[in-house]
């Protein structure tokens, strides 16, 4: 495992990192197998937020006994001084920790929300007090807007700017990224297999090491998902052009309107599945219309629980109509259904 500086926090962390969203599928003992191999294999930074559940309680316990050796990013969806603080005594409860790594504002988006967050008693002064009392480190940003992203990096109130970037979702290489290394920013890749839909982890690892200043962060759900991206770092990077080729096929067969797992859609009021729902149209692609139906049958019959309420769309980061979205799929899966 190599190691570079995030940005000029000081921070030294390995090439490849761990985001915590999967091992919110996992038990507590699954989760804890799973972070120390991580930790055992060179892997010494790890993201979590407030919103993923227990992951931050898993990570707490799993690094109980060896805090001094690993940094923890975190993060707070509340735009308001109050909930932001709530958040943070929270995480550091849960993490068993006196002190956060890297505390981070979480999907700042739209302008509003940077308003409200950046506002007198908004969360940046809260966590920026925070950051004084020494509960806090470093202060970073996330969000799924290139513009906003921008935006944020400019003001120079950030150490670390969290952004998608895989080989599908690119755009950030030209402008945000260089826009942040010119200010020693930090930069932290999520969603490096577009939440989910790239499934060949070789050309998603392939395409990401051409960018080292920008630290991945996959999610990993098993000591073997660890062992098989970590070992892809073993050697040299070389991208020829068979590799430039089915990334373009990749580019073709998703678009850009796709469902990135985010899950931030979740909990649907009606109990409709919506993340394995939002994915049928690749699961067809890759399985056929029948075996679809077969692998994906529990999600889609949840669909027509749907009532078209619309909450799901207004928490969607990518802006997708995903009722409009999830009425096709179960169009699509009902015509399907009946060929059988």
């Amino acid at each position: 495992m190599q190691y570079r500086m995030l940005g000029k926090t000081g921070l030294t962390v390995s090439e490849v990192s761990f985001g915590g969203i999967p091992i919110i599928r996992l038990s507590v003992g699954e989760a804890v197998s799973v972070l120390h191999r991580a930790f055992d294999r060179g892997i010494n930074f790890y993201d979590t937020a407030n919103a993923y559940r227990d992951s931050e309680h898993k990570m707490g316990r799993a690094f109980r006994d060896r805090r001094d050796r690993v940094i923890l990013a975190t993060k707070t969806g509340r735009r308001d001084g109050a909930g932001a603080l709530e958040h943070l005594e929270n995480s550091l409860r849960m993490l068993e920790t006196d002190y956060i790594d890297l505390y981070q504002l979480h999907q700042v988006a739209q302008e509003k929300d940077w308003e409200a967050a950046a506002a007198p008693g908004g969360a940046l002064e809260v966590v920026r007090k925070a950051q004084a009392e020494g509960k806090v480190r470093h202060i970073g940003v996330t969000s799924h807007s290139l513009p906003m992203a921008i935006k944020l990096v400019r003001t120079g109130l950030f150490a670390t700017v969290q952004f998608p970037f895989n080989f599908i979702e690119d755009a950030a290489k030209d402008e945000l990224f260089p826009t942040a290394l010119e200010r020693g920013m930090g930069i932290l890749a999520m969603k490096p297999f577009a939440g989910g839909v790239l499934d060949n982890a070789s050309l998603v690892f392939k395409f990401l090491r051409q960018y080292p200043d920008a630290i991945p962060i996959p999610g990993f759900d098993s000591p073997q998902a660890v062992d098989e991206i970590v070992g892809l770092y073993a050697g040299p990077n070389s991208v020829g052009a068979d590799d430039l080729a089915l990334m373009d096929r990749y580019r073709a067969e998703l678009g850009q309107r796709f469902c990135r797992r985010c899950e931030y859609c979740l909990p649907c009021p009606n109990g409709v599945a919506i993340t394995g729902a939002m994915g049928y149209r690749v699961t067809v692609a890759r399985l056929s219309p029948k075996g679809a139906v077969g692998f994906s049958g529990r999600f889609m019959d949840t669909v027509a629980n749907c009532t078209q309420c619309g909450l799901c769309a207004t928490r969607c980061p990518y802006e997708l109509d995903i009722p409009a979205i999830l009425k096709q799929h179960y169009d699509l899966y009902e015509t399907h259904r009946a060929l059988d």
